[in-house]
């Protein structure tokens, strides 16, 4: 994977130099669990307890997540955004659905909602109108639940 990152010094300053730290990822998530990544794999010394990878192995993990930044890369960021948005959305929903309702998990999620929502506004391009109304109707949601726990 060297060589796809600027290095600190050519970061651009929004960066600083997260892309130097997204390049040292030691470990991949799949549904199946975290995966550690060994820096220099060596088989003799590899006995740790944990779940090891062959040379063969972690070249095709890594061409996975290769492509898969790749294909990400093709997507819009108003849309991998307005994605993200949707699951606060849906996370404040399964918090108020709870029962007894997760208050305050649910107003975490509706509140990082709303900064993104009220932050990147119109950059959201179509997603914004739909952002702005789903944002609306959880707040309205949270507050029923409230007003419903509270008189019970």
């Amino acid at each position: 994977m060297a060589g796809w990152e600027p290095s600190c010094e050519e970061a651009p300053l929004l960066l600083g130099c997260a892309a130097d730290i997204v390049a040292q990822v030691s470990s991949l998530w799949t549904p199946g669990g975290e995966h550690r990544l060994p820096d220099d794999p060596d088989p003799a010394t590899a006995d740790d307890g944990e779940e090891g990878f062959d040379d063969a192995t972690e070249a095709e993990l890594r061409a996975e997540l290769d492509e898969a930044r790749r294909r990400l890369a093709d997507v819009p960021a108003a849309q991998v955004v307005a994605n993200h948005a949707m699951g606060l959305f849906e996370l404040a929903a399964i918090h108020l659905g709870s029962e007894p309702p997760h208050l305050a998990d649910a107003s975490i999620a509706i509140d990082a909602l709303g900064a993104l929502v009220d932050g990147v506004g119109d950059r959201l391009g179509s997603n914004a109108a739909v952002l702005r109304d789903a944002l609306g109707q959880i707040r309205l949601a949270f507050v029923q639940v409230s007003q419903a726990r509270s008189s019970a």
